[in-house]
C-alpha cells in the first residue's frame, strides 16, 4: 500500500482562519429593537455602603426586640422601621418580624450582621413601603432568615407576603456576608418591584420559586445558590412589556429546580458569570419531555419574549428545552454545555449565533427554529433526532400527542414538534465551525438550506428514513462541508450553488470508523474522513473542488494522524481500495442514485 502525507489546506487551524476570514456573505437582517433588559439597573457602591457610627441598633433577643436610635419601634416580637437611615440588626429571634414601612424617599439599609430570623406566621422580613430597600450582608457574618409553612393573613382577600423575605418597593441584596433563606410557605426571596443582588453568598430553599423580582431580577455579582420545587430564578410582570426580565451581568450561580431553572415573561440577558443550572430531573429524567410523574415541563433557561447570550459559562441539564425563547435567541459569546430531554436550543421565530463556544451533548433536537443563522463561533450538537431543524412551531407541542416510545417524523415522538413542510424557514450557516451527530435528519430545513461559509460536519444518521441533509432547497456558494449519513434520503446541494460539490452513494454501508479520502489529480489529499456512524453516503463541498478537474475517491486503509469530529488534517494515509473517480463539469456531481432538488 502507498503511504501518503495529508497535506491539504484542511489542516487545523488554518481551515478555520481561511473560511471564519470570508465574511462577505451577506448577512440577514436582525432587529435593531434591544431585548427588555439590555440596559438595567445596577447597585452602586454607595448604596450598599454604611456607616456603624449613625446605624439604629436592633438586637433580636429571642421573643423580643431592643431598639437603640431613631426610626425604628419595637412592639414584643416584631419591630417596624418608619424612617430613612441604617439599622443594624443582630442576634436571633424564634418568632418574630422586622417590618419596612415608610414615606421617605430615601434609601432604608438593613444590615444584617449575625442574625437568626423566623416567624411562624408571617414573611420574617416584609418590607411593605420603602422608595429604595437594601438588606446588606455585614462582612464575616452568616444570617438566616427562614418562615413557617402557612401564613395568617388579616383578611381572606389577601395573598401578600408570599416569601420568607418580601419586598413590596424595589429591593437590593449586597455585602460580603452569607445569607441562607428558607422558605417553607411560598417563595425564598420576592420583590413586587424590581430586584437587584450586587454580592454576598447566597442561599435559598424554597417550596415554590426560589428568587424573584417581579419588574425585574438583576445579579451583578455574588455566589448564589438555589433549590427551589418551583422556578428557580424568576421575573413575571405581564403588564409592561419594558419589564419582567432577569439580566446576569457576573457571579457564580447554581441552581436547582423542579420547575424552569431560569424564567422570565419578557427576557433573559446573560453577559457573564458562572451558572449552572438543573431543571426537572435533568436531560435523563425526560420522558418523552416531560418530568416523570410532572404535568408541567421544566426548562433550563424559558423566555416569552427573547434570550440573549454574551459572555459567561453556561452550564444547563433540563428535562424539556436547555434554552427557550418563545420568539428570538441570540447567542454572541460564553461557553455552553447544554443538555436536554428535548430541544437543546429553540427559538419559536429566529435563532442566531454570531459566537462562542456551544456544546449540546444531549438532546432529541438540538437546534430548533423557524429561522435558524449561523454567523460564527465553535457548536458542537449531539441529537437522537434532528441536529438542525428550521421549521415551524411551538415548542413542546409534540409532546402532548406523543410518549414514551413512540417516534418517526410527524408522529410526535419524545419531544417532537408537529411542524408544518411549509412556510418561510431557512437555515443560513455563514461562517463558524459546527459538528452534528444525528440519529434523525443532520442538516433539516423545512423551507431553504443556504451555506456562505464556516465549516459543517455531518455524522449520522444511520437509518434510510433520513438523510444527513434535508432541505426544500439548498445552494452553497462557501465553506466546508461533510455530510456522511444513510443513502435512503441523502440530498446534495443543488444547482443554483456556486460552490462546487460531489454526493457519493455506496453500494454498500460502510462500517464506522471506515476512511473515506478524495485524492486530486496530483495525488494530494483535498478531504480525509473517518465517520463515526455507519453510513452509505457523503457529500463533500469545499473551494478545493475545481472545475474540469479530476478526483479519486478512496475507502478504507488507515491514517496515522488524529481526527477532529472525523476529519483528519494530518498523519499519512495508507490508502484502502479505489472507489471510483469523477471529474468536476457541473455544479454538483452525482455518483449512485440520490435525491436532486
Amino acid at each position: 500500500m502507498n503511504k501518503r502525507r495529508i497535506t491539504s489546506w484542511l489542516a487545523y487551524p488554518l481551515a478555520l482562519s481561511m473560511l471564519f476570514a470570508c465574511g462577505s456573505a451577506p448577512q440577514p437582517a436582525q432587529s435593531s429593537e434591544p431585548l427588555a433588559g439590555s440596559s438595567h439597573p445596577q447597585a452602586s457602591a454607595e448604596i450598599c455602603t454604611w456607616d456603624g457610627g449613625t446605624a439604629t441598633s436592633i438586637a433580636l433577643n429571642g421573643e423580643a426586640i431592643s431598639v437603640e436610635g431613631s426610626g425604628a419601634v419595637a412592639a414584643g416580637s416584631s419591630v417596624t422601621i418608619n424612617a430613612a437611615g441604617v439599622y443594624l440588626l443582630s442576634g436571633s429571634l424564634t418568632d418574630g418580624q422586622i417590618v419596612v414601612d415608610t414615606e421617605s424617599e430615601e434609601p432604608v439599609r438593613l444590615v444584617l450582621n449575625g442574625v437568626d430570623l423566623a416567624s411562624t406566621s408571617s414573611a420574617p422580613i416584609s418590607i411593605v413601603n420603602a422608595d429604595d430597600a437594601v438588606i446588606i450582608l455585614a462582612e464575616g457574618t452568616e444570617n438566616r432568615v427562614s418562615d413557617g409553612t402557612t401564613y395568617v393573613f388579616a383578611t381572606a382577600e389577601e395573598d401578600e407576603p408570599n416569601a420568607a423575605i418580601f419586598s413590596r418597593s424595589d429591593l437590593t441584596i449586597c455585602g460580603p456576608g452569607t445569607l441562607s433563606v428558607s422558605g417553607n410557605y411560598n417563595d425564598g426571596i420576592a420583590s413586587k418591584d424590581g430586584l437587584v443582588i450586587a454580592g454576598g453568598t447566597i442561599f435559598v430553599g424554597a417550596v415554590d420559586d426560589g428568587i424573584r423580582g417581579k419588574d425585574y431580577l438583576v445579579i451583578q455579582d455574588g455566589v448564589i445558590t438555589v433549590t427551589a420545587q418551583g422556578d428557580g430564578l424568576k421575573s413575571d410582570n405581564a403588564e409592561d412589556t419594558t419589564l419582567g426580565y432577569v439580566a446576569i451581568d457576573a457571579g457564580t450561580i447554581n441552581v436547582t429546580s423542579g420547575g424552569d431553572a431560569i424564567q422570565a415573561e419578557s427576557s433573559v440577558t446573560i453577559a457573564g458569570g458562572v451558572i449552572s443550572l438543573a431543571a426537572g430531573g435533568g436531560s435523563r429524567g425526560a420522558s418523552g419531555g416531560w418530568t416523570t410523574g410532572s404535568t408541567e415541563a421544566a426548562k433550563g433557561i424559558q423566555a416569552t419574549v427573547g434570550i440573549q447570550i454574551d459572555g459567561g459559562t453556561l452550564t444547563i441539564d433540563a428535562t424539556d428545552d436547555a434554552l427557550n425563547a418563545n420568539s428570538s435567541l441570540v447567542v454572541n459569546g460564553g461557553t455552553l454545555t447544554l443538555s436536554s430531554g428535548d430541544d437543546g436550543m429553540h427559538a419559536d421565530t429566529t435563532l442566531t449565533i454570531n459566537g462562542g463556544d456551544i456544546r449540546i451533548t444531549r438532546s432529541y433536537e438540538g437546534i430548533e427554529s423557524a429561522a435558524i443563522t449561523i454567523n460564527g463561533g465553535t457548536i458542537h450538537v449531539v441529537a437522537s433526532d434532528d441536529g438542525l431543524n428550521a421549521a415551524g412551531g411551538i415548542a413542546g407541542s409534540g409532546m402532548l400527542m406523543g410518549g414514551p416510545g413512540r417516534g418517526g417524523r410527524g408522529q410526535g415522538g419524545p419531544g417532537q414538534d408537529m411542524f408544518a413542510a411549509s412556510g418561510d424557514y431557512h437555515l443560513i450557516i455563514n461562517g463558524g465551525y459546527l459538528a452534528v451527530d444525528a440519529g434523525g435528519d443532520g442538516l433539516d430545513s423545512n423551507g431553504s438550506f443556504e451555506m456562505t461559509g464556516g465549516i459543517a460536519l455531518v455524522n449520522g444518521p444511520t437509518e434510510n428514513m433520513n438523510g444527513a441533509l434535508d432541505a426544500g432547497s439548498f445552494t452553497i456558494s462557501g465553506g466546508l462541508l461533510v455530510a456522511a449519513g444513510s443513502a435512503g434520503m441523502a440530498e446534495a446541494p443543488g444547482d443554483a450553488s456556486t460552490q462546487y460539490s460531489v454526493l457519493v452513494n455506496f453500494s454498500s454501508p460502510l462500517q464506522a470508523g471506515s476512511l473515506v479520502q478524495f485524492r486530486a489529480g496530483d495525488g494530494s489529499a483535498v478531504l480525509t474522513f473517518a465517520p463515526s456512524k455507519t453510513y452509505q453516503s457523503i457529500v463533500f463541498s469545499s473551494p478545493e473542488l475545481v472545475a474540469g478537474a479530476t478526483y479519486e475517491v478512496y475507502v478504507g486503509g488507515s491514517v496515522s494522524g488524529t481526527a477532529t469530529d472525523s476529519l483528519i488534517s494530518d498523519g499519512a494515509y495508507t490508502s484502502g481500495e479505489l472507489y471510483t473517480s469523477f471529474t468536476v463539469s457541473q455544479v454538483t456531481t452525482w455518483i449512485g442514485s440520490a435525491a436532486r432538488w
